[in-house]
Order: C-alpha cells, then sequence, then structure tokens
C-alpha cells in the first residue's frame, strides 16, 4: 500500500469485520497488511479494529459533531477497501468545501 494521509477532518475510522466469514476476508487482509502503515501516517487517528461474529463486514469514518459515514466492504479485496477509505475521506472534504460556498 502506498502511505494515505487521511484529511484532518477524519476523527476515526472504524473497521468491523468477522473472524473467519468469507465476506470479511478482505477486511480481513486490508488490516493485516495495511494497519501499520496507515496508523504510522495518521498517528493522532483512531483506527479501530472491531472483530464480531457473523456481522456484515463495515467500514465507517467519523467527522467532526458525531457526523459518520459507513459503507459497506462485503466481499471487496484489500485494494478496494482502500478505495472505500479514500472516498469517504474526500467526500467528507467535497461537503466542506460545498457548504463554505454557500
Amino acid at each position: 500500500m502506498s502511505a494515505l494521509r487521511l484529511s484532518g477532518a477524519l476523527r476515526e475510522v472504524r473497521i468491523v469485520l468477522c473472524q473467519y466469514s468469507a465476506a470479511s476476508a478482505g477486511a480481513r487482509e486490508f488490516v493485516s497488511q495495511n494497519y501499520v502503515e496507515l496508523k504510522t501516517e495518521n498517528p493522532t487517528t483512531p483506527i479501530l479494529v472491531r472483530e464480531c461474529s457473523d456481522v456484515k463486514p463495515m467500514l465507517y469514518a467519523r467527522f467532526a459533531h458525531g457526523r459518520e459515514k459507513s459503507a459497506g466492504i462485503d466481499d471487496l479485496e484489500s485494494s478496494e477497501i482502500l478505495e472505500k477509505l479514500k472516498s469517504l475521506d474526500e467526500s467528507s472534504l467535497q461537503e466542506a468545501g460545498n457548504s463554505s460556498v454557500s
């Protein structure tokens, strides 16, 4: 993974996955391959991994004022999950830019 520097608008990243289901295989791979580098590039951003039995894998991004966005990551590969994270982060920047223009 190339280092991903998250925006300052992002307050927390949460990954929910199942320890053994096939639908969470990409999420488990994403965590094992990318967590350390992601945390190194974003030391002040909490990056939480929550393992639950029989849960649908999800990616959550929390922003200022408790605003939260989520994306389903079931059956996605590690690289696709990285793209989902980027898009959640970038969409928050676009919304912030649009609201300041009004």
